[in-house]
């Protein structure tokens, strides 16, 4: 898949899976489901979630739970493969 296509991919998908002040632990299993079903999968961290930690680190962390990697994280969204 061309940079582009991927691109044009992550644009098009909604959130799927949302982290909040339950933290990372709460939707680990969630995730791996999704990742199962498809390629890629749209994560959001809500306020509550951050704490002091930014949505980039706890995107690192989540990805490494799940064995997955981290595509494209911007703002407080992340894109897991």
């Amino acid at each position: 898949m061309t940079s582009e296509a991927l691109q044009r991919e992550i644009h098009d998908l909604d959130v799927t899976v949302w982290v909040g002040k339950s933290g990372i632990e709460a939707v680990t299993d969630e995730l791996a489901d999704q990742l199962d079903d498809r390629n890629l999968v749209k994560v959001k961290f809500l306020r509550a979630a951050r704490g002091h930690a930014t949505a980039e680190e706890l995107a690192e962390e989540l990805a490494e739970k799940v064995n997955a990697d981290v595509v494209q994280s911007r703002g407080h969204t992340a894109v897991m493969h």
